[in-house]
């Protein structure tokens, strides 16, 4: 009677794995040890995966460099910037008890005697600062940090204040998409005014207290103290935790994998809690981000690639990165923690992407084999030029001896080949660009494919 019982059981388990898209532990485990032991991006890493058959946690390498400790699903990380999913996430349960509104204006929540930016008549509203559509920079201009190791620990609300009664708009609230810490931490600053809450208050009352996530936390109590991971730079040293006053909604939270993947449990459907319809009024307003495949719904990025919906966020403090994903459609779901942050390796996002879409490579991974055709020099020259892929970082193409080259902002110059008359490639890392022309065959922006992105760049006179 047991082996007709559980034989079908574990046949649909192993049809469950087969649907979903994320390798099997072991090969996990694989591309944490080549990061960990060869690349030196972290001194370890936690992998959690949630797909129809269940949840696996998957480690490598140690909470510090001191400490034989194996990392676990309760290890506790920073987690940076996928607190601004939190943030949006509070502002959209709030709606739904009809405490605020997503059209409303900012000014709405503000003390008196502080003025909210607006332009040409447009005010800025709450939907906006959680979308990145606010108009509002990436950081405040008087961000002076006295301890640049914790540069948002004496960031007050005066401070805050005093930057929103000088500041003037450059462009309409709602016209483009930019990347903001400012704008979310001022959402997390205005709903913790608007509920009578400080904002960690706020976030565990009504997300994780209902969701069972008990180390999702801004403060450590003794016990999560002894549970988290030590911080480390690009170069392995040891960082600071950060500590936050006004602006703790774009990024203080703290948490674990364990947490992370219950959250998406929740997202998913595979848990019911009283914040399914906020979850799913999140996903409710789609609009366009800084790539063509590139969407924004409140606190979540979509990549759309292979017919998928990927939403996701990552974070990174100075000793941390963390990284968020799911796909709704095939209800799986990865979370990537590691104690370590760099610029450049990007440890969090380029794995978390990649589980999810092994098609998306891995940095260092062989790149694509393609064969180079000449084009007519005359042809490579409307090619000249430089493009604006975000405010301040650009591409700059060159023409020497007939060839094309590419430069990008802060990198060195490198030669791209072309596939057709349109369409070039790199050989040092898997990415290719695409002209696009007008009627006199000029290039008027170009396209680069990276990392599973399709970003556009105009061309600048």
């Amino acid at each position: 009677m047991f082996w007709r019982i559980a034989l079908p059981l574990l046949l649909a388990a192993a049809a469950a794995r087969a649907q979903s898209p994320v390798p099997p532990d072991a090969e996990i485990r694989r591309i944490l040890a080549e990061r960990v032991d060869q690349r030196h991006n972290a001194v370890g890493t936690v992998v959690a995966v949630i797909e129809p058959s269940g949840t696996r946690i998957v480690v490598y390498g140690k909470p510090a460099k001191d400490d034989a400790r194996p990392l676990n699903g309760d290890t506790v990380f920073e987690i940076g910037s996928i607190t601004k999913v939190f943030t949006a996430l509070l502002l959209a349960d709030m709606a739904q008890h009809g405490e605020v509104k997503l059209d409303d204006p900012i000014a709405k929540y503000l003390p008196e005697g502080v003025k909210a930016p607006q332009r040409n008549g447009k005010e800025i509203t709450l939907e906006e600062l959680a979308t990145h559509t606010s108009g509002l920079p990436r950081l405040p201009n008087n961000l002076s940090p006295k301890d640049a190791a914790n540069p948002y620990a004496d960031y007050s609300a005066d401070k805050l204040y005093a930057f929103l009664n000088s500041y003037q708009l450059s462009r309409d609230p709602g016209e483009k998409w930019e990347y903001s810490n400012l704008a979310t931490g001022l959402l997390g600053h205005l709903l913790s005014l608007r509920a009578g809450k400080d904002y960690e208050t706020l976030v565990v009352s009504r997300i994780a207290t209902p969701l069972g996530m008990e180390s999702t936390r801004i403060t450590l109590t003794p016990e999560m103290k002894e549970r988290m991971a030590a911080g480390y730079n690009a170069s392995l040293e040891p960082a600071r935790l950060w500590d936050f006053q006004v602006l703790a909604g774009a990024g203080a939270l703290r948490s674990t994998a364990n947490d992370l993947i219950t959250f998406l449990a929740a997202n998913l459907g595979y848990k019911k809690s009283p914040l399914q319809p906020a979850m799913a009024a999140m996903l409710e307003v789609r609009l366009p981000g800084p790539a063509l495949n590139f969407q924004q719904v409140l606190g979540w990025h979509i990549l759309q690639r292979n017919g998928r919906d990927l939403f996701w966020k990552d974070g990174g403090t100075y000793g941390f990165a963390s990284f968020i994903s799911f796909d709704a459609k095939a209800k799986v779901g990865v979370v990537v923690l590691a104690n370590s942050f760099s610029l450049t390796s990007g440890v969090a996002d380029e794995v978390g992407l990649h589980l999810l879409d092994p098609s998306i490579p891995l940095a260092g991974a062989p790149v694509k084999e393609r064969t180079a055709i000449a084009v007519d020099p005359k042809i490579l020259e409307r090619y000249v030029g430089r493009y604006q892929l975000a405010p301040t970082f650009f591409i700059a193409i060159t023409s020497e001896d007939d060839r094309l080259y590419e430069q990008v902002t802060g990198q060195s110059k490198v030669q791209i080949f072309a596939e057709s008359e349109k369409e070039f490639f790199l050989k040092v890392v898997e990415a290719q660009i695409t002209f696009k022309t007008d009627a006199q065959g000029r290039a008027t922006e170009l396209i680069l494919h990276q990392n599973g992105l399709d970003q556009r760049a105009a061309r600048m006179e």
